[in-house]
This record gives structure tokens, sequence and C-alpha cells, in this order.
């Protein structure tokens, strides 16, 4: 199954129950996903040209950057659909295509990653 814009919209709203923003006032397309009681980004979508990403050709491909360990992103830069993250700190986000090229499964199991690694740190009781 293809990962769209559309349906990783609906999986993070209903995964996370969170509702993606548009904080841009010039960009209403791009959507941005925040953990309720920190704020911080676990995710942001965007339509960037090819060439942002290094792909060849023209047009444009709608894209999600998600916060990982580096250890991880560098594993993943070697598979179909992902990239060093776009407009981004490229060690710590990467950019997964969702356009089929970047495998679903992979996405969902990045953005957990993102939300736990962004979400409010509980220190353990003693």
């Amino acid at each position: 199954m293809v990962l769209n814009r559309d349906e990783f919209i609906n999986y993070v709203e209903e995964t996370y129950s969170v509702t993606g923003e548009h904080p841009f006032t010039d960009d209403n397309h791009t959507t941005v996903f925040r953990h309720s009681e920190n704020r911080k980004w676990f995710a942001i979508v965007m339509t960037v040209p090819h060439s942002r990403i290094k792909l060849d050709g023209g047009g444009l491909i709608d894209i999600v950057n998600v916060k990982c360990d580096p250890e991880v992103i560098y594993s993943f830069l070697s598979e179909k659909g992902m990239f060093p993250a776009y407009h981004m700190n490229k060690r710590h986000w990467i950019t997964a295509a969702l356009d089929g090229t970047a495998d679903e499964d992979k996405i969902k199991w990045l953005l957990d990653i993102s939300y736990d690694l962004t979400g409010i740190k509980r220190k353990n009781k003693k």
C-alpha cells in the first residue's frame, strides 16, 4: 500500500490524537505535528521540488521529516525513499518520501521513534 500525504496525516491524527497545524502564514499546505504537552514537533509534512532532496526531474514530491537517532538515520539512508533531512538538522532528522517509494512500515516505525524522542522526558522514581 502506498502511504500518501493524506493517509499519513490521517494516520498521525488517529494514532497520536493530535491535529496537524499550519504554522506558516505564507504556506497553508505544510503540516506540523506537535506534542500537546510540550509543543515540540515530531513530524512535518511538506511538498517540495524533487531537486530539494536530490532527486532528478522536475515536479513536486510530498515528504515527511521525523526526528531520529543518528545511527538509525545512517542505516536508513540507503533505503529507497529515504533522504537526508530537508530543511532540518541532518544529524537528528530524516526525510521520507510519501509517494510509495519508502516502505510504509518503516515510515511508521520512524514516526514512533520521533514521537518518543520529542516527548516529555519522565524521570524514573526510585
